[in-house]
């Protein structure tokens, strides 16, 4: 059996990618090979079947910067993010693997959701819920929003949709009032968890819209977790959209990304000395804090998609009957 072990340091959303380009080369060739993998974020790979210890330095051992140039050709080849790996390591590899699920490939194991129903027994049963992020990294400025407009979606809501706020510590997360604060209190696992359980997710481009289409439901859910995208008009959708999300973006809209995605890095410069603070990463049509793409999308534009999965039956609003909210177990 041929041994890879595959390499990427990059952030949580590449490395998500990176476990469904795992998951089909197995399926492509059972049996050919053993995969290890050395990345960011180990925690994604709890419980993966088709990982194996392997050492870097047997000699019978492959190892692979793993890439996805793809990317440079996303705005003029009808390809979503899932074949980027896959289609480095065909090229690499001299394979042919092809792409088997419309998402990553993230594993909770029994233990963990048993844990969490011992909670509850303890506690009573959890209602439901939706995450939400309202900022981002602060590399990729251009994929904030409003967080005013956040905050109306929540006030809209409020007494129907129970929204636990996310976020990694360091990032920026503007506070949102009514919401569980649960910033910079996960762990990356403790997000997969949280994610297990979450009913929705409203979010720019970011690791927890990825995680959306890659955790599975819990019992008495949808088949697919509703996911509400503001995405604007940095990234062509069909490179970065799930089918059952909405993905609300402007791409075609403005002369900045009439042909696809302006893959620009941020609104204004940070000054940090980062090259993405150079005039060739920076938006060209800023309205206020936002770039015209992200200041197009509306708060009402938001609820009406959330409003969507509701009124179509997918999910339901809270109601009386509804228990309390129990979400630092996770």
């Amino acid at each position: 059996m041929r041994k890879l072990i595959l390499r990427n340091f990059q952030s949580p959303g590449d490395i998500v990618m990176l476990t469904a380009a795992v998951r089909d080369l197995h399926r492509c060739y059972p049996e050919r090979f053993l995969t290890d993998v050395r990345t960011s974020c180990p925690a994604l790979w709890e419980n993966n079947p088709h990982l194996v210890p392997l050492n870097e330095e047997d000699p019978d051992v492959e190892v692979v910067d793993c890439h996805y140039p793809l990317i440079h050709q996303s705005n003029q080849t009808p390809c979503h993010f899932l074949h980027g790996f896959i289609h480095y390591l065909n090229a690499t590899l001299g394979l042919r693997i092809e792409p088997g699920a419309f998402k990553g490939d993230i594993h909770i194991s029994d233990d963990e959701k048993e844990w969490f129903s011992l909670v509850e027994e303890t506690h009573g049963q959890s209602r439901p819920f939706w995450t939400i992020v309202s900022g981002g990294k602060l590399d990729y400025t251009i994929k904030w929003w409003d967080p005013n407009r956040y905050q109306a979606v929540v006030d809209h809501f409020r007494g129907r949709v129970e929204f636990v706020q996310v976020g990694e510590d360091g990032h920026h997360h503007p506070p949102l009032d009514g919401v569980v604060d649960m910033r910079g209190q996960t762990t990356l696992r403790q997000l997969v968890r949280l994610m297990y359980h979450a009913q929705g997710v409203v979010t720019p481009i970011s690791l927890p819209m990825h995680l959306a289409a890659a955790v599975e439901m819990k019992p008495g859910m949808p088949r697919n977790r509703p996911c509400v995208v503001i995405a604007g008009g940095r990234e062509p959708p069909h490179w970065t959209a799930y089918p059952h999300h909405q993905f609300i973006h402007t791409v075609g809209a403005l002369k900045c990304c009439d042909d696809g995605g302006c893959w620009k890095s941020r609104t204004v410069p940070l000054g940090d000395g980062d090259y993405k603070d150079g005039p060739e990463e920076l938006c060209v049509d800023v309205v206020g804090d936002l770039p015209r793409c992200m200041d197009m999308i509306t708060a009402e534009e938001v609820i009406r998609r959330i409003e969507w999965y509701f009124g179509g039956g997918a999910i339901e609003y809270l109601d009386s009957r509804d228990k309390r909210l129990i979400v630092n177990q996770v």
